[in-house]
Order: structure tokens, then C-alpha cells, then sequence
């Protein structure tokens, strides 16, 4: 998050560390500036949610796609704005406008997770570390978190729990197919993982529930839900990208 120390980066040693981030230290809202952040899908879900617009028009106004590193399947960043601090678009000088909808790497700060899933693993393996940037003073105040208790206090559960989902999508290979399926393959994965509302259309105004036999309560409320059509989403790519059993076929017997 933003620019600091060299090196910041630290093994967080046993399961607790002190920090306190308020309007009165003198670097708040420092690390809302210059950032480099991508944003993940249940990022858009909650923030396109929070300022009432379609995922279309959230994506226009606030944010760029670039190849991810790795497999290449595409990133979206939040466009900073153009001005001498290169500040977030959503920081003001009392803080955050968008913060209980704030992406999950910005309520994470000042810890870093990373995660690993072996094949038959349930929960994923999790390692935490501290970013210990220079600008910030937040680790001078003297209230003591564990890890724990942090990411109860941040909400990060349901962040957690979608970016898991999101990570094992995006750490895989897919497939490796001709130029011209892996560009539509492409223009797919962006429509599904990234434009909810247009997915949306996709399922319901196409032959997609014609192929795919999904129960009538799923159907129901992937309609409203945009967590359970985010869920759907998941499984649709893997279905397509990794040949996944994610999603039944309709047989001739059971089409409507």
C-alpha cells in the first residue's frame, strides 16, 4: 500500500502486533495514495453495491485492466486520481467514503496474508506477515491486536472467503487453446469474474440455463443475489476454463 520503507515486509512472529490507524497521527490516509491495487471480484461486487452503479459504469469511471502476471488472465486496478498526490478516489481528508465497503486489501493493512491449498484440502493454509511502511505511525499506539481479533474487527470474513474462491481460479493454468478461443476465453473470463450485471444477462438471456441444469431455488435467487450469482460465476469458469465438473449438464430428459 502506497510508497514507504524499503524492504517492509515482515514474518509476523507469534499471533499478535501493535497498531491503531486515527485521524490524529499525522500520516492518515497517507497510504491512500499511489497505489498500485488490484482489485478482486467480490472488491467490485461490494464497492460498484455502495455507489448504486452497474458494473459497467463502475468499471468505466474508476478502473483499468491490465494482463495479470502469471497465466495472463486479465487484472483490474483502481485508477488513482490526477492529482499531484495521486490520491484515491475515494479518500478524503476525514478518511474513507467507501469504508465498510473498502476492498480487502486496504482493511487488511497493516497485514499481509498469504494462502496455500493443497489438493483434498479444505481450508487453506494461511501465513501472515506485517507491512511495516515508513510513513506510517500506526505502530507506534499502544493497542495490541491478534490476528485473530483483527480480521473480526476489519470484516474480512466474507473477503476471505470470496478471494480464496478467486485465488484458486487465477493460480491455475488454463488450458492451452488457440489464439482465437483463448481471446473470446478471455473476454469471457472478464464478463464473468468482473462485470456481475452483464454475467447476469448472459445467464438469464442466453441459452445458459438451457445447458446447465441449476436448482430452481439457485436460479431464484442468483436473480437478487449478487454473492450467490458470484458464486455461480466461480464455478462457471472453472467449468469452462479447466473443464471442472462445476456445473451439470442439462440431459434431453431434463431440458425444460
Amino acid at each position: 500500500m502506497g510508497t514507504g520503507a524499503v524492504n517492509p515486509f515482515e514474518y509476523l512472529e507469534g499471533d499478535s502486533f501493535s497498531f491503531a490507524c486515527h485521524p490524529g497521527l499525522a500520516c492518515f490516509t497517507e497510504c491512500c495514495r499511489d497505489l498500485r491495487l488490484s482489485l478482486t471480484p467480490y472488491d467490485i461486487l461490494r464497492l460498484k453495491n455502495r455507489l448504486g452503479l452497474p458494473s459497467d459504469r463502475f468499471l468505466d469511471r474508476y478502473t483499468r485492466t491490465e494482463p495479470g502476471e502469471g497465466y495472463g488472465f486479465p487484472q483490474v486496478l483502481l485508477n488513482m486520481e490526477e492529482n499531484e498526490g495521486r490520491t484515491c478516489p475515494f479518500v478524503t481528508p476525514q478518511g474513507c467514503r467507501v469504508y465498510s465497503d473498502r476492498p480487502g486489501a486496504c482493511r487488511i493493512y497493516p497485514i499481509g496474508r498469504a494462502t496455500a491449498r493443497r489438493q483434498q484440502e479444505g481450508n487453506p493454509r494461511e501465513v501472515f506477515f506485517v507491512v511495516r511502511e515508513g510513513h506510517c505511525l500506526g505502530f507506534s499506539e499502544p493497542q495490541t491486536w491478534t490476528v485473530k481479533d483483527w480480521t473480526e474487527d476489519q470484516g474480512l470474513g466474507p473477503y476471505n472467503r470470496f478471494n480464496d474462491l478467486w485465488m484458486e481460479i487465477i493460480t491455475r493454468r488454463a488450458k492451452a487453446p488457440s489464439e482465437d478461443i483463448r481471446s473470446r476465453q478471455m473476454g469471457m473470463f472478464f464478463l464473468s469474474a468482473y462485470n456481475l450485471d452483464r454475467f447476469r444477462k448472459f445467464v438469464f438471456e442466453t441459452t445458459f440455463l438451457d445447458r446447465f441444469l441449476l436448482e430452481e431455488e439457485e436460479v431464484q435467487k442468483i436473480r437478487e443475489d449478487d454473492e450467490a450469482l458470484l458464486l455461480l460465476s466461480f464455478r462457471f469458469l472453472k467449468f469452462s476454463l479447466f473443464g471442472e465438473k462445476t456445473l451439470p449438464l442439462r440431459t434431453p430428459a431434463s431440458a425444460p
